[in-house]
């Protein structure tokens, strides 16, 4: 009895191979859609200082533990924990072993967190009145188009409670004006990296702080009718066609604090505003819902956090001990 003949595996086509490529690559273009772009360069920039120390990709165990004693003495234990992180995520995309999971390297981490750990330093949160030092002498400039475009960003970026990245990243189109106001689209944001888009009101106010009327001077100075609104101006006073670096936003800040001669110049960064508006709320006793709203807040906690900075004078257990002692001492 005759045997079927063995046959041979078939090999895949071109056509097979073509198709196993793109979704190869269309898989990488989903993976690399899942991380932010911000989070992306970070990651790059991490990964490139761990290469320029010495370090090789794939990473080994001892590779890893060796580059954190190495700089374990000169950077924050948050930024070794990006690049732990950074590195993690090359692995991970690559499909190889990830050795920054090892018990050993976690250790050694936990270690130096609580050998160099120091704490978070925070921009300083803008108060109402220094808000209206900013305007104030924005308002004396001589020259029309920077200051314009300053005091829109400053009064739209502090009621707006909006984070740098998305200030920069306003367009005309995104503008919607209403009877009451106007009402801002943030098609994605970094609590919405799946683009659903969020909207951020802001209600008409007195003029001298209307962040709408403001806009819409800087947008009548500027002729901005499409594309970003807040725009680089050259050193000529020239209007630039593309938005403002979000880094832009932190050195405005910093120059206009210099400006109005506020000690804490240097602490101002774009998250000034977003602080700001929560802590100068929470001391006019606004609701918590209504701030927690208005800054596209999805954590409690971080709302609450803020709150607590706002009020932590008013609602303090040594203010009624001091009337208290003050009435004993008056009463002697």
């Amino acid at each position: 009895m005759n045997k079927p003949p063995i046959s041979s595996p078939a090999l895949p086509t071109s056509g097979q191979k073509l198709l196993a490529l793109t979704n190869q690559e269309t898989l990488q273009q989903y993976l690399s859609q899942a991380t932010s772009d911000n989070t992306r360069k970070a990651y790059r920039s991490a990964v490139r200082q761990f290469e320029k120390w010495g370090g090789r990709l794939p990473a080994s165990k001892d590779a890893v533990i060796q580059y954190l004693l190495a700089r374990a003495q000169t950077l924050n234990p948050r930024t070794l924990d990006l690049h732990l992180t950074a590195i993690s995520q090359w692995h991970l995309h690559q499909g190889v072993a990830d050795p920054t999971h090892d018990p050993l390297i976690r250790k050694t981490m936990t270690g130096i967190r609580r050998t160099h750990g120091k704490p978070q330093q925070k921009a300083h949160a803008l108060r109402l009145e220094h808000i209206a030092e900013m305007i104030r002498w924005l308002d004396q400039q001589p020259e029309p188009l920077t200051p314009a475009r300053d005091a829109a960003l400053v009064l739209t970026g502090f009621f707006g409670a909006f984070r740098r990245s998305e200030l920069v990243a306003i367009r005309s189109e995104d503008l919607r004006w209403e009877p009451e106001g106007l009402i801002v689209a943030l098609p994605r944001s970094k609590t919405d990296q799946q683009g659903r888009g969020l909207y951020r009101a802001i209600p008409l106010g007195p003029d001298a702080c209307c962040p709408v009327r403001s806009l819409r001077r800087w947008l009548a100075v500027s002729g901005i009718q499409s594309g970003p609104v807040f725009r680089a101006i050259n050193r000529w006073g020239q209007l630039q066609p593309g938005a403002l670096n979000p880094a832009s936003v932190n050195e405005l800040l910093k120059k206009l604090g210099q400006r109005c001669q506020f000690d804490f110049a240097a602490e101002l960064s774009g998250h000034s505003f977003r602080r700001g508006l929560s802590t100068s709320a929470a001391r006019e006793n606004v609701d918590f819902e209504l701030i927690k709203q208005q800054g596209g807040w999805k954590s409690d906690a971080t709302v609450r956090g803020y709150i607590e900075q706002g009020e932590q004078f008013n609602n303090n257990a040594a203010r009624s001990l001091m009337v208290r002692l003050a009435d004993i001492m008056a009463n002697k």
